[in-house]
């Protein structure tokens, strides 16, 4: 339905327990050896979806363990932001991966951009909307004509999807406001509804000194329009031309994810030599790292399992996608996720 609003913001700019489709296998194992000293390292560049956080853990504890250069790569992270398209770095090769949401991809795909999925981070949506009980906002058809605040580029499907699940009109029925950085907009009354995603934004505001109990929250996952977040994409021809490489890198950050997931208190420090001095604090990362940890690996996961892709979650997202619009046609899954890198072929 709005599909057309979709192509504009790309252009204007340039889980389940069961079984998985594939698995990391070596992620974890010892398969990784160790870079020869006489062998160059091979960099590689990874753009974060936003600035450095417990979010990206995972990454930043692969890089700081040495588990990349173990596979004899020397990467460079990229942090991200509100304004970062992260599929137009990737495609435009600014960067050689990325993280991405998976419903983003999808939409990116059926514009006609060549990317795939190489590894499926979080399992879950992670995302809420939030008001405050004080604005009488309580039900999804009071958001009529207000103020929603959410994130541009390629991480306002979820939103999108819920509005037209809603019986609401993106583009007419509520003023669509570009979220920024910070809750401020929220706490300075310049939003009626704020995205938040539940391992940050969500204690950004209970932190603020908001009591739960002030707080309408809208749950996507109930609100049957959860899709799949966090994914590591690169442009066909690269994964094509690098594919030992892209095994290699995909290894070194499953590791590192089941490490930060394991070594929560010492991976958060490391992450808190990248963050922006005065931009957070140790206890708020440590939430959020404990947070992205039941995305990451939930319940019934093994480490062989994080960054699968589980069948049902993938379906579920294409199916939404297509169901509200973000996607004109049926998404073909065999082409949208590289199977072989998980598998290390």
């Amino acid at each position: 339905m709005f599909s057309a609003f979709m192509v504009l913001v790309i252009v204007s700019a340039c889980a389940s327990d069961k079984s998985a489709t594939t698995t990391p296998g070596a992620s974890t194992a010892a398969g990784a050896t160790k870079s020869s000293s006489a062998e160059p390292l091979k960099k590689v560049k990874i753009q974060l979806k936003w600035v450095p956080q417990s979010q990206f853990a995972g990454i930043y504890a692969a890089k700081e363990k040495g588990f990349y250069k173990d596979e004899g790569i020397d990467v460079e992270i990229v942090p991200g932001g509100p304004d970062v398209i992260i599929e137009q770095q990737v495609v435009n090769g600014a960067v050689d991966i990325g993280v991405s949401s998976f419903d983003s991809l999808l939409v990116n795909r059926d514009n006609g951009l060549p990317l795939v999925s190489l590894a499926q981070v979080t399992q879950k949506s992670s995302y809420r909307l939030l008001s405050k009980k004080s604005t009488g906002i309580d039900a999804p058809a009071k958001m009529k004509d207000k103020k929603v605040g959410t994130w541009m580029g390629s991480q306002q499907f979820q939103v999108l999807a819920f509005m037209e699940k809603n019986g609401l009109d993106p583009k007419k029925d509520i003023q669509l406001v570009k979220q920024g950085f910070t809750m401020d907009q929220f706490f300075g009354d310049q939003l009626d509804v704020a995205t938040a995603t539940i391992y940050n934004e969500y204690y950004v505001v209970l932190e603020s000194g908001v009591k739960e109990t002030d707080l309408n929250v809208f749950d996507f996952d109930n609100a049957g329009v959860a899709m799949l977040e966090d994914t590591l994409i690169a442009k066909k021809d690269w994964v094509d031309k690098n594919h030992d490489l892209a095994v290699k890198a995909v290894r070194a950050t499953l590791k590192g994810w089941n490490y930060a997931i394991e070594h929560q208190d010492e991976v958060v420090d490391i992450v808190m030599k990248s963050v922006t001095a005065g931009s957070t604090t140790k206890q708020h990362q440590t939430t959020m790292l404990k947070e992205m940890a039941k995305l990451v690996k939930p319940d019934g996961f093994t480490n062989e399992q994080v960054g699968s892709f589980v069948d049902e979650s993938v379906k579920r997202t294409a199916d939404i996608a297509l169901k509200y619009g973000l996607i004109k046609k049926p998404a073909d899954l065999t082409a949208a996720i590289d199977k072989t890198i998980l598998q290390g072929k």
